[in-house]
C-alpha cells in the first residue's frame, strides 16, 4: 500500500512541529474545540492528516493588503 504524502497520518508531535506549536497546545485545541483542525483517533492515539494541516494553515494565512 502506497499512501500519498497528504494522506499520511502524523503524530501529534509531528503535527505540532509543522505548525510551530507544542503538542500540548494541539491537545488543548482538540479538547476545547478551539479551532477547526480535524484529527483522527486510533485507539488512544491521535493522528493528523498532512492535507488537513495544510488546509488549516491556508485558512489562517493573511494576505498583504494593498498592492
Amino acid at each position: 500500500m502506497d499512501i500519498s504524502t497528504d494522506e499520511r497520518l502524523l503524530t501529534r508531535e509531528e503535527a505540532a512541529a509543522i505548525l510551530g506549536v507544542r503538542p500540548q497546545t494541539l491537545a488543548v485545541w482538540a479538547s476545547a474545540q478551539r479551532y477547526d483542525l480535524p484529527f483522527i483517533k486510533v485507539g488512544r492515539c491521535v493522528r493528523y492528516r498532512m492535507r488537513d494541516l495544510q488546509a488549516f494553515i491556508d485558512r489562517r494565512t493573511v494576505g498583504q493588503a494593498g498592492g
